[in-house]
């Protein structure tokens, strides 16, 4: 029997069903883009059940006949929201490849798991990242009570890390946050652009009123009865007219003149007109942390403007300048004209985010060093910066490593950033990364990766305590980790085959990962 659930009920059931928490907003959400259909005020039990049928243990079967029944699902962190995974400061600021927080928790926090067999860290402990990244395992160290010491090659990779984990003055930054705020405001409160944009919402409101219905069009799509690319591409050319006129009309410019940057090709003129009016006004901003963190917050809101397709963002293909059919969200869309609305929205979410962390944050040491981790000496630099905990680190030793080394010819970890190296001038160090996208994963490569890990953990090794513990999470599909451990001298103790969920919309494929002991 098919019964009818109103949202509220819906959103009871699921609850039930599934054993964790599902608001109306989740159920409206899923009626919204298509997961379930709305049948007059009501929703459809069968497709609740279809839809969360894999939150009751279908989805470990699924993954175990896939890719063995060795894998570890404790370590899935199944239950946990995507708004968990990416708790306070974790969401600072986009990253391609970073692990979640739980997982770091798992291995460094005594009390996580209460059929753990083993304790490695302890609180007051030293752990060190020589691949830091976004700065994860430095930020759960600092959460858990333990001091963290994180390596990373990249500039960029540097700051981000290092923002996360430093102590601010909440009131100074929204002072200067507003200041900004206010003044782009201004500078572009007789643009062209505002009524430009206003009238292009209009007309897009009522073209995707008639061509795609929400939640009509998503549902239809779902179930086969229309061809996406066909549908997509037909309304998308009958919109464009209408799109060029007001361009026409207002005076748009749509490309810059030059092209021989990222900021010069990514970015529409007056996108780019207002990406450097902020940042001149931050370069006015005296207390360093808040320029540090503002600075942050443009980065992040340029990586939103850039002029790509909502469904392209992560990869990049080719430049934007047009309306155009968008498979993410189902409707006509349009490239960015200002960067105000990301804007406000990223200065908010980042002051959310500093203030839940400053509510869970301990007083410890965290510190990422800029630096290659074949050859840095941990000590002499960690004491540059902070000669009290240059002088713990020396005395105590650190205790073991919880880090994510690069994929082998996965990510180029720099021009995934490459429009705030443009806009910081960052100097750039890709020659320095290990196992980069742009060397492949030819036979060379391979080697190069083995060696590169190699040397990085037997430079580490100087500054661990003797009983150290190292956790690597690496998906190893090559067998190099191995080799790895028998030129740096160690012993692969155990690994941990986890699997790695919702991972991106365009893959949803099982896959998983190993964390190396």
């Amino acid at each position: 029997m098919n019964n009818l659930l109103t949202i509220k009920e819906a959103s009871e059931w699921a609850t039930d069903y599934i054993g964790r928490n599902v608001t109306p907003s989740n159920i409206s959400y899923l009626v919204q883009y298509g997961r379930i259909k709305k049948i007059g005020g009501n929703v459809s039990q069968l497709d609740l059940m279809d839809y969360y049928k894999s939150y009751n243990g279908s989805r470990e079967t699924v993954f175990k006949e896939r890719l063995g029944n060795d894998l570890n699902w404790a370590l899935s962190f199944d239950q946990y929201k995507e708004a968990e995974t990416t708790k306070h400061v974790h969401r600072l600021h986009p990253y391609k490849g970073k692990f979640i927080p739980q997982l770091v928790e798992y291995f460094l926090d005594d009390h996580t798991d209460k059929f753990k067999t083993e304790t490695y860290f302890k609180k007051g402990d030293i752990v060190l990242d020589p691949f830091a990244g976004s700065g994860t395992t430095m930020v759960q160290a600092c959460e858990l009570g333990m001091h963290a010491v994180g390596i990373d090659v990249s500039a960029f990779n540097t700051l981000i890390s290092n923002c996360k984990v430093a102590k601010y003055d909440l009131a100074d930054i929204q002072y200067e946050i507003t200041r900004l705020t206010k003044e782009l405001e201004y500078f572009i409160k007789n643009s062209n652009v505002i009524e430009f944009e206003e009238r292009l919402l209009q007309e897009l409101n009522i073209f995707n009123t008639q061509y795609f219905p929400v939640p009509d069009y998503k549902y239809r799509l779902r179930n086969g009865e229309i061809n996406e690319m066909k549908y997509g591409k037909e309304k998308e050319k009958l919109f464009l007219p209408i799109f060029e006129r007001l361009i026409n009309q207002h005076n748009i410019k749509l490309r810059q003149e030059a092209n021989s940057t990222f900021l010069d090709k990514w970015y529409s003129q007056h996108i780019r007109y207002e990406i450097d009016f902020v940042f001149e006004g931050i370069k006015k901003i005296k207390n360093d942390k808040t320029k540090r963190i503002v600075s942050v917050i443009l980065s992040r809101t340029i990586r939103s403007c850039r002029a790509t397709t909502h469904a392209d963002l992560a990869t990049l293909l080719e430049p934007v300048t047009t309306t155009y059919y968008c498979s993410k969200h189902g409707k006509i869309c349009k490239p960015l004209f200002s960067i105000l609305k990301w804007w406000k929205t990223y200065s908010k979410d980042t002051i959310n985010r500093l203030q839940q962390f400053d509510k869970l944050r301990t007083k410890t040491y965290q510190l990422c060093l800029a630096g290659d981790s074949r050859n840095i000496d941990v000590f002499e630099q960690v004491k540059k910066r902070s000669k009290t905990f240059g002088d713990l680190i020396e005395k105590q030793k650190i205790k073991g490593i919880f880090s994510s080394p690069p994929y082998v010819g996965l990510i180029d970890y720099h021009e995934q950033h490459a429009y705030s190296y443009d806009l910081f001038g960052f100097k750039r160090q890709d020659e320095l990364e290990i196992g980069p996208l742009f060397k492949g994963q030819t036979k060379d490569a391979k080697q190069n990766y083995i060696q590169g890990i190699s040397d990085v953990l037997n430079n580490c090794k100087k500054y661990l305590a003797d009983d150290y513990d190292i956790f690597l999470v690496a998906n190893d599909k090559y067998n190099m980790y191995s080799t790895i451990a028998e030129n740096a001298r160690m012993k692969i103790v155990d690994q941990f085959k986890r699997p790695v969920l919702n991972r991106t919309e365009k893959d949803k494929t099982a896959y998983s990962e190993t964390v190396f002991h």
